[in-house]
């Protein structure tokens, strides 16, 4: 199989699930322009553990790990098959590179997992699992944490990091999805879009020293880690692809990045 690209996707609120806007219908179809993977795996800051942990679940359950939100978000489910036979690969190439992983055999799919494939993959028919995110992670060593991945991108994987370009929860207005953008969050976005399309990943791995407004566009840094995480994956050669997500609760930017060419996509402006 040919390389496949990577992606990063912000998977904003829970509420996502039940609310598309405008990223909802771009993930679908982003996922029906991709090649059709063996498996997918998922780095998302839900799951995170002291050092990495692969899900070998066969048959992955659907984690509702959050409170206090609409009944109807309970009642989902995203019943994919797990991937035991890749996630054990990931072990592998992760021990590799020197990474202590182990094996969970009880994960499921949290919600930064499957509440983005309820878009990207809405059948539900493709093997899914997830690979923990370390607790101490800098943008360095998030991005060599996918540097460690990316052996499987050439076997059939696609590389998923599910976070959140930005993430104040203390600002976010959930009773209002549809309010204006800050200013700060989109200056932030159009930052992170400008290097990527500079291909310039050292300045990314720097994002939180930086990059204007980084502090308050994450207060803490660990939905920005997926997407070192996809960007070390796939390379700084690899040319980016930025799909437009919109602004949702004010200040969640729901923009996603292709790491990897895809010939119908136009390249980032």
């Amino acid at each position: 199989m040919t390389r496949l690209p990577t992606l990063f996707i912000s998977h904003g609120s829970p509420t996502f699930a039940v609310e598309p806007g405008v990223a909802g219908p771009a993930l679908t179809a982003l996922g029906q322009r991709l090649p059709r993977p063996n498996a997918v795996l998922v780095v998302s800051p839900h799951w995170m553990t002291r050092e990495p942990r692969v899900a070998t679940t066969a048959a992955p359950r659907t984690i509702h790990d959050f409170g206090g939100f609409p009944d109807a978000l309970y009642r989902l489910s995203y019943p994919a098959p797990g991937a035991p036979d890749a996630a054990r690969r990931a072990i592998e190439v992760l021990r590799a590179a020197g990474w202590p992983a182990e094996a969970d055999d009880q994960w499921g799919l949290d919600h930064g997992a499957w509440v983005p494939m309820t878009y990207l993959l809405p059948q539900a028919d493709l093997p899914v699992f997830q690979v923990s995110l370390p607790a101490r992670l800098d943008g360095a060593s998030a991005y060599a944490y996918g540097q460690a991945l990316a052996p499987l991108a050439d076997e059939g994987v696609l590389i998923v990091g599910s976070g959140s370009l930005t993430h104040n929860l203390f600002e976010v207005r959930f009773d209002d999805p549809q309010a204006p953008g800050e200013t700060y969050a989109r200056e932030f976005a159009d930052w992170i879009q400008q290097t990527l399309h500079a291909q310039d990943h050292v300045r990314l791995q720097q994002t939180m020293a930086v990059a204007p407004h980084a502090r308050r566009a994450h207060p803490t840094p660990e939905h920005l880690w997926p997407l070192m995480v996809a960007a070390g994956a796939a390379g700084a050669e690899a040319p980016v692809t930025r799909i437009n997500g919109g602004m949702t609760h004010g200040v969640l930017s729901m923009d996603a990045f292709q790491f990897g060419a895809v010939p119908t996509l136009a390249p980032a402006a």
